[in-house]
């Protein structure tokens, strides 16, 4: 097992893993750009090293400082989290060059799985079922459109590289086809520097429906059930839980079965997500492969027992998985909220600073935070600042609980999208677990109701005069003279 290793992300995913680190007896190193100097995953390592100033192309994405950091650090392997460098092939390549090792699947996985066209390639060859439509880019207007009449309208225009919804379109007709091509090349583009878009069939009323998978480097490839992902705003996720409502145990064997099959045909060693379109008729096909951990990836653990993180990094030091396909049983219900530092009726972002922070606390609710009461939000980053999580016995109790949990979480000084989750609770269609990805965009509850409102302002106002009132302990208290570059935990941040 390894003694450092260094976390290349930030936020609450760089705070989750270091975690999980600790309790395998592994010291965590940090990377911090200039802005988040005073940010709590720095807080939460053993050292910190500064790898740039606040734009993400030359900090968290600067490979060179990055490797640095980890050469300094005296780390022997590197966790790259999500986002940033996760899924990048050259930089797990570098890794691997510079003696360390990566944890996270081979560079030749990332390359077949990254590139969506490549990844359809793959996957058909395996066997896996695809969404009809095509596997090549086009970018003749005319082509494009000669095969959204083959495989029959609505149909989606998607772009070959990237995710997070940049570069799609649906089109429902011939009607204005070119000029929603020329804009799903234009945003990919911008997003990805690659133009390529591919065409293929919509799927009615769709469920957004991953599978996650374990991969060791001995033979073995497990599923670890499913996650709902269809509570989603703009193609980006916004609530998850496990298992989905939708999905009975013999679509679940088959899909994870798929999705397995995946995994072997890439060559895949670690955690890793299959993602899946299923239509209202329960037939599904492969969306993409994800070659990293999720964001929503506690739903899996509270329901399966299992620390992901820790198998990620179990695996990367060569070892075996001890467990079977059928030892692993859903227990169990457990949700996710993720919450963004965000406008809720606008999803503008809302940076700034923390003034307080209250997480809720009791049975089956876990919280992965990256604030605290002395954090900044940055606007060169990811809004996401916590997940609030919630298991029960059953989806009633864990809906329940997580209706508590939103009701106790108050975070000042930041507008957050508290407000839109407390929404989706209340809606009848979520409750009864009937919704696809139109969830969303079909309308939500009012914002809040006024019992719910008048009872946010009661915590808000309870929150300042528990902020008021530290401010007035810690001014009587006199001056911190802890030393600079020094947290009071003892920990002193790197160079």
């Amino acid at each position: 097992m390894f003694e450092r290793v260094l976390v290349a992300n930030r936020g609450e995913i760089a705070v989750r893993v270091m975690r999980t680190l600790r309790d395998l007896g592994i010291s965590p190193i940090a990377i911090y750009s200039e802005a988040d100097a005073h940010a709590l995953h720095v807080r939460a390592a053993d050292r910190a090293y500064c790898v740039g100033p606040e734009a993400s192309r030359q900090s968290y994405l600067n490979m060179d400082a990055v490797l640095d950091a980890a050469r300094r650090s005296g780390a022997q392997a590197i966790h790259p989290g999500y986002g940033f460098l996760s899924e990048n092939a050259e930089f797990a390549r570098r890794v691997a060059d510079a003696g360390l090792v990566w944890i996270g699947p081979p560079p030749a996985a990332i390359t077949a799985m990254g590139d969506k066209l490549l990844a359809r390639r793959t996957v058909a060859a395996a066997g896996v079922p695809l969404v009809p439509g095509v596997s090549e880019p086009v970018a003749d207007p005319a082509e494009a459109l000669a095969i959204a009449r083959q495989v029959g309208f609505p149909v989606m225009l998607k772009a070959s590289a990237g995710g997070g919804g940049k570069g799609m379109r649906l089109v429902h007709g011939e009607d204005g086809f070119a000029d929603a091509l020329d804009g799903a090349r234009r945003e990919a583009a911008g997003a990805f520097g690659d133009d390529a878009v591919y065409v293929e069939k919509f799927v009615q009323r769709p469920h957004h429906i991953e599978i996650q998978i374990l991969c060791d480097a001995h033979g073995n490839a497990l599923y670890v059930g499913e996650r709902e992902c269809s509570a989603q705003r703009r193609h980006q996720k916004v609530l998850e839980e496990c298992p989905s409502p939708f999905i009975d145990d013999g679509i679940r064997a088959a899909m994870g079965a798929v999705a397995v099959a995946a995994a072997r045909a890439c060559g895949y060693v670690g955690a890793g997500t299959v993602e899946f379109l299923v239509g209202g008729d329960r037939q599904f096909y492969f969306l993409e492969m994800n070659t990293r951990l999720q964001v929503e990836h506690p739903v899996t653990e509270l329901v399966y027992g299992l620390d992901l993180v820790a198998w990620q990094v179990r695996i990367a030091a060569g070892q075996a998985l001890p467990f079977t396909q059928a030892d692993l049983a859903p227990r169990g219900h457990a949700l996710e909220c993720r919450l963004y530092a965000e406008d809720p009726e606008t999803f503008l972002p809302s940076p700034g600073d923390v003034a307080q922070v209250r997480w809720p606390t009791g049975p089956g609710v876990r919280v992965d935070a990256g604030i605290d009461g002395q954090s900044r939000v940055p606007m060169a980053y990811d809004p996401m600042v916590a997940k609030l999580c919630t298991w029960g016995e059953d989806r009633a109790m864990a809906i329940a609980r997580m209706g508590r949990a939103l009701d106790e979480t108050v975070v000042l000084g930041l507008t957050t999208n508290l407000a839109l989750h407390r929404r989706i609770l209340k809606d009848p269609r979520f409750a009864a677990g009937d919704y696809d990805t139109g969830l969303l965009g079909s309308g939500v509850p009012p914002a809040a109701t006024p019992d719910a409102a008048l009872r946010e302002a009661m915590l808000v106002a309870a929150a300042v005069a528990r902020h008021r009132a530290d401010e007035a302990r810690a001014s009587r208290a006199g001056d911190d003279d802890t030393p600079s570059g020094w947290w009071t935990s003892g920990r002193r941040m790197g160079g």
